[in-house]
């Protein structure tokens, strides 16, 4: 169902919904009655601007979705979406360019909320070598370059437990914001051979609490873990969204070559 095309009050029962909370409990989390909320569900009350974000914070709506909310009851946006290559854009700019080089010398990303490429330090290269170029084309999405059979996929010596964490993650995102772009990335992602069954002995490593990236590579496998950075105070949709996804080095060796490799 396209939530864009609904009523407010059948958008924050989907909401509700997605989140798993019955209409009695997020009532009295809301500090309302069970009967003002179905009141506000089914469209028989207007829900005020206030009341509306109040519902839209305890739900954990996104900043994209709020507007969606606010602009299906008839009131006006209160989340700015900022391009990334706009003058007011240019301190958080560097903000996120800072973080990425204080990664260096292993690779850090910045994605958008499609896991479209935007940003990366001097590492990254290095993970590209060999890629053809009609997969280089702005927009990079890094999943579909990660998995895809021309990209990284033949190179992954873990394939089949790095995707069930691909998709694992997808799955979360989707649970999060129903975001069709990101269903229709899923659907594509499905389609590109690997499998999605992990290796039966991947629980050895990082005590089976975090799913490494193993590369191949011409020095000798590279083992990487990733570590995800969002900027918490954002109130811009665009810095709401964006993901910082930077590699560390699993082992010595993979530092060690990384480091050669990156001249250091």
């Amino acid at each position: 169902m396209n939530m864009q095309s609904l009523p407010v009050g059948e958008l924050l029962r989907e909401w509700r919904q997605r989140r798993r909370l019955s209409q009695l409990a997020f009532a009295c989390d809301a500090e309302i009655s069970a009967r003002h909320l179905s009141f506000l569900e089914t469209g028989r009350s207007k829900p005020s601007r206030q009341m509306l974000l109040h519902l839209a914070d305890l739900l954990e709506v996104p900043f994209r979705e709020r507007n969606s909310l606010l602009l299906a009851a008839g009131y006006a946006p209160v989340y700015s979406e900022t391009r990334l290559d706009s003058p007011d854009a240019a301190a958080a700019r560097r903000a996120v360019d800072l973080v990425l080089a204080s990664h260096e010398p292993f690779p850090a990303l910045a994605i958008d909320r499609h896991w479209n490429l935007v940003a990366a330090n001097r590492a990254v290269p290095l993970f590209l070598a060999g890629i053809p170029e009609e997969l280089l084309q702005p927009p990079i999405n890094v999943l579909r370059l990660s998995l895809h059979p021309q990209g990284l996929g033949p190179r992954i010596e873990n394939l089949g437990e790095w995707r069930a964490h691909v998709f694992m993650r997808l799955q979360h995102q989707i649970d999060l914001t129903n975001d069709e772009g990101l269903i229709a990335l899923v659907k594509e992602l499905e389609t590109y051979p690997g499998g999605l069954k992990p290796r039966e002995n991947h629980e050895a490593e990082f005590g089976g609490l975090i799913v490494p990236l193993k590369l191949k590579s011409d020095a000798g496998t590279l083992s990487f873990f990733t570590a995800t950075t969002v900027f918490g105070t954002a109130v811009d949709i665009t810095f709401s969204e964006l993901i910082i996804e930077s590699f560390m080095p699993g082992d010595a060796f993979t530092a060690a070559a990384v480091r050669e490799a990156m001249g250091e």
